[in-house]
C-alpha cells in the first residue's frame, strides 16, 4: 500500500480540477491547528522531513482541533481520519497530517466534520482529535501541513519556531 492508499477520492469526480493559476499569483495557507510551528526538516518521518511528498512546515498541536487553512474543498480523508486534504481556490493541494504513524489508531481518537467534496472556508472547523489517545499510543503529535503540487507552486515557508494559532499564516504559495 502506498502512502496515498489511504486516502479515498473518486477518481472519476472532475469538481476538483482548478484552472491553471495564474503565473505568480500567491495565496497565505493559515494554521490549521494551534500549536509549536517548526521547521519540517524536524519531522521525525523521512516522508516528510526529506520533502518527498511535498513542501512545508511542522505544528506540534497543543489543542486537538482542525481548522481549514484557506478557502477551498476537501480533496482527500483517510479513511482512520488521520489526514486530509484541501484544494485550495488557487488550486494548491495541502495535505494536513496528524500525528506520525496516527494511521495505526485505525481513526480511534478522531473526529472528522467534513466529508469529501465539501466546500470550506478559512476557519472552519475540520476535525477533533484526541492528543492524550495518540500520546498514549506511543505517536508522535508532529504534524505535517505540506503542499503537495509544488511542480505547479513554489513554497515559502513563513516564520518558524513560533506558537501559531489557526488565525496565523504559515505558508506562501506563488504559482509557477
Amino acid at each position: 500500500m502506498g502512502i496515498f492508499d489511504i486516502f479515498k477520492k473518486d477518481e472519476n469526480d472532475d469538481d476538483l480540477e482548478n484552472e491553471k493559476p495564474t503565473k505568480n499569483s500567491k495565496e497565505i495557507i493559515y494554521s490549521p491547528m494551534l500549536g509549536q510551528k517548526l521547521d519540517i526538516k524536524e519531522c521525525i518521518d523521512k516522508v516528510f522531513s526529506t520533502e518527498i511528498v511535498g513542501k512545508g512546515c511542522l505544528i506540534v498541536p497543543s489543542l486537538g482541533k482542525v481548522y481549514s487553512p484557506c478557502d477551498g474543498k476537501i480533496s482527500l480523508l483517510a479513511d482512520s481520519s488521520h489526514a486530509i486534504g484541501i484544494s485550495s481556490k488557487a488550486g494548491a493541494e495541502i495535505l494536513i497530517h496528524i500525528g506520525i504513524d496516527t494511521v495505526e489508531l485505525k481513526g480511534e481518537g478522531f473526529i472528522s466534520h467534513v466529508e469529501i467534496y465539501d466546500e470550506v472556508k478559512k476557519g472552519d472547523l475540520l476535525m477533533d482529535f484526541d492528543i492524550e489517545k495518540i500520546k498514549e499510543a506511543g505517536k508522535s503529535l508532529q504534524s505535517p501541513i505540506i503542499i503537495t503540487n509544488t511542480d505547479e507552486f513554489d513554497v515559502k515557508v513563513l516564520e518558524s519556531d513560533l506558537e501559531v494559532s489557526n488565525t496565523d499564516p504559515v505558508l506562501e504559495v506563488i504559482a509557477k
